[in-house]
């Protein structure tokens, strides 16, 4: 097992396969913003299962396909079906914005893709289209209900709340998501680079009292899924609401995971900058026991907390940088 210095066992690794995004979310990606990765330094996908493969050998057990937006990565199931087929992992998900979603969710769930989380910040057309520079709703809600026909389930929709631009939607949110089946996931922005610090900020705490009277939600002992949201259902079981607030009530301590963007650096926290670049030691051929031995000398370097409350100025990489 991959164990850090304060006693986390790292189980769950996020992997960016793209930089890119279809969108430009305010709280994500910068308008005008073009200085992607170049694609030469993207990891392959040889080079994705080399590294995966030892995490799941160091008891990794889930992975998340990241971006930007993933399916924009050319032949994307291909690489979730050799991933899925890797001993050891038991659990291959995806984030996705929805705008690919209806072209490729059967696809998908074939290669061995079992749950999805769709970013969804309002049903609102306009609000979407404010949010993200796109027109993009209808498209994203065909994808949605797509991936619910092809079989997906759990279908999280992440809504990351922001104060003054689609809080007003977090109750019809919460019908919808009701009336489909659907997991409400409620983020609060993250202060990541100018876009994250720009974002509105909004406390879930309220939020999340108001919630639990209208709908009369109570607490689930259980988690649903490795990440850290907390869970909410319906005294019937047929909703459940997660609550993911880094800064309102942080989960540093049970944080069990890392994230590995398109050029390979490993990142140890999202709100840190403690790194590993794997790139340059794939390419000059590691071995296997180098590649264990990195990978267990980059979680010594995991720190105990990011400091997005006490120092929101600090980290001036964006979202999309890192990975979801």
């Amino acid at each position: 097992m991959l164990i850090d210095r304060f006693g986390r066992a790292i189980e769950y690794l996020r992997l960016s396969v793209t930089d890119r995004c279809d969108l430009r979310c305010s709280y994500c990606l910068p308008k005008g913003f073009k200085h992607f990765e170049e694609p030469d330094n993207w990891l392959t996908f040889d080079e994705i299962e080399r590294v995966v493969a030892m995490f799941a050998r160091l008891g990794t057990r889930r992975v998340r396909l990241t971006g930007g937006e993933p399916l924009l990565r050319r032949n994307l199931p291909q690489l979730a079906a050799r991933l899925a087929a890797l001993p050891g992992l038991e659990d291959l998900s995806l984030t996705t914005n929805g705008t690919q979603l209806r072209r490729h969710a059967e696809a998908l769930r074939a290669a061995g893709v079992r749950r999805l989380n769709l970013s969804l910040d309002s049903l609102r057309r306009d609000c979407v289209e404010d949010i993200t520079g796109s027109d993009s709703l209808p498209k994203v809600l065909e994808g949605l209900m797509a991936a619910k026909d092809a079989g997906f389930a759990p279908i999280k929709i992440n809504m990351v709340a922001m104060r003054g631009v689609n809080e007003q939607d977090i109750e019809s949110m919460t019908a919808f998501c009701i009336a489909h089946g659907f997991i409400l996931r409620l983020i609060e922005a993250m202060p990541m680079g100018d876009t994250g610090r720009a974002a509105h900020y909004l406390d879930l705490q309220p939020v999340l009292r108001r919630l639990c009277e209208q709908f009369d939600l109570v607490e689930q002992a259980k988690t649903l899924g490795g990440g850290p949201a907390r869970y909410w259902s319906s005294r019937d079981g047929r909703f459940s609401l997660g609550m993911i607030t880094p800064i309102s009530q942080h989960f540093c301590a049970s944080c069990n995971r890392v994230r590995l963007s398109v050029d390979g650096t490993l990142y140890m926290c999202l709100g840190q900058e403690e790194k590993l670049e794997l790139r340059p030691l794939l390419r000059a051929g590691i071995d296997d026991a180098g590649l264990e031995a990195a990978l267990r000398a980059a979680i010594e370097l995991k720190p105990e907390r990011h400091e997005f409350r006490e120092q929101p100025q600090k980290l001036v990489r964006f979202m999309s940088m890192t990975g979801g």
